[in-house]
């Protein structure tokens, strides 16, 4: 059986397709507008990751058609389930035929999809997940490393797990604490590439003096923690880290905290970066901490809409009444990459075309430089990478209500201003 790219290919050679040329790059047919597929899991426990996906898809449109360009932007919604995220990867490339595919948020979004276009040749880009388990968790045997491939349609722009785990000892460097570490890691692609022992936390923890208590792999939706608390309580765990969904940690901590334990400091991957799962923790969520990959106050410029990280975040505001969050900056990257990479392809209806002319982006986005150039990054995954700026905060409790999200450490991305210093847990 041959993929779509092949019959596209195929059919083109023979005439039965033709391309056009001018300002907006030529569709498969004669204006014919360029489809872009686009997955995101927009309900289930991950839906906080979409929440800006409408504003920011209304506002690429509008962008493009305002520059004479024809676009369409076919939605999917993952419904946080991977099986779910491929299905409706297989519909976007068999059904609707996109020219190219755009994917965000977790590795149970990204990875699927990722992996459906690599196996049908249809570029994707992604982000929104780490490299390591996005690289690594789409490999036929992710523990051996001799085996592992590059990927000739697949690629991603994201931090990796080396750069949380040096934003996350920078934090805890702040405070004076016993270095013991409780940590909290799901049975899912960032929990188990968090936790692993060769490319996850544990052995730069043990590196840095860090003694980690890691209870094991529990499965999402948990409702009962008792165990870990318990553990982490006879360790005389002072920090807390891992990577939750947010529902999980609103249970964890409501628990840990009824149980009397109250670390110093409690950095949280995933969970903690949305300001709704914050304020769902009441006043309790005061100077707990995060990875940030964005904020309005990065000095990044839109390359679509020349737009200040600090305008489409006032944008979103003014548009749904909601605080900014996170993804904004990261999904509106994800667009600009798109119609760049569209406008120099040269043909939308071939797909090698399109994927060689992600490989060669140079553009400066919302979230800072992306280039596929393999820069800090091993041999393995430096064709299919393209790694972001990233820093760390604290969620302060505002005196009207709700929180802040203020930067704290930026020693691995000086260019990102801080906004104060790490505070203990009251």
């Amino acid at each position: 059986m041959i993929t779509r790219r092949e019959f596209i290919r195929n059919t083109a050679a023979t005439g039965m397709l033709a391309g056009t040329s001018g300002l907006a790059m030529p569709a498969i047919a004669q204006n014919a507008p360029i489809k872009l597929g686009y997955v995101s899991p927009q309900s289930g426990p991950l839906a906080a990751f979409a929440e800006a996906d409408k504003f920011i898809i209304d506002g690429f449109l509008a962008a493009t058609k305002a520059a004479g360009l024809n676009y369409e932007v076919v939605v999917k919604d993952s419904q946080s389930n991977p099986n779910r995220a491929a299905e409706v990867a297989k519909e976007l490339i068999v059904n609707d035929k996109v020219n190219l595919m755009l994917v965000a948020s977790t590795p149970e979004t990204t990875n699927p999809v990722a992996t459906t276009c690599e196996a049908e040749e249809v570029p994707c880009l992604s982000t929104v997940a780490p490299w390591q388990p996005w690289f690594i968790g789409q490999q036929g045997n992710p523990g051996d490393p001799a085996s592992w491939k590059p990927f000739n349609y697949a690629y991603h722009f994201f931090w990796g797990l080396e750069d949380v785990i040096a934003v996350f000892t920078n934090m805890w460097a702040q405070v004076e604490t016993n270095k013991k570490v409780g940590g909290l890691f799901p049975n899912d692609g960032d929990g188990n590439a968090w936790g692993d022992g060769t490319v996850g936390l544990p052995p730069v923890l043990a590196k840095g003096g860090y003694g980690l208590t890691d209870t094991g792999r529990y499965q999402n939706l948990t409702d009962d923690f008792s165990a870990q608390i318990s553990a982490f309580k006879g360790a005389s765990c002072e920090i807390i880290t891992g990577v939750m969904i947010p529902p999980d940690f609103t249970t964890f901590w409501n628990q840990a905290k009824q149980q009397g334990f109250t670390p110093k400091v409690a950095s949280m991957g995933k969970a903690l970066l949305f300001p709704q799962s914050v304020e769902a923790l009441g006043k309790s969520g005061h100077n707990l901490s995060s990875e940030v990959w964005w904020t309005p106050n990065h000095p990044f410029k839109s390359s679509l809409t020349g737009e200040s990280s600090a305008q489409v975040a006032q944008g979103f505001t003014k548009a749904t009444g909601r605080q900014w969050t996170q993804p904004i900056g990261f999904v509106h990257a994800l667009f600009e990459i798109a119609a760049d990479v569209m406008k120099r392809a040269g043909e939308a209806g071939d797909g090698d075309k399109v994927a060689a002319a992600i490989a060669a982006t140079k553009l400066d986005t919302l979230v800072g430089p992306i280039a596929w150039d393999g820069a800090k990054l091993p041999p393995f995954a430096a064709k299919n990478i393209a790694k972001t700026p990233l820093v760390g905060g604290q969620w302060r409790l505002k005196d009207s209500g709700g929180y802040d999200l203020v930067i704290t450490d930026n020693k691995t991305a000086p260019t990102i201003p801080t906004g104060g210093k790490m505070e203990v847990i009251g």
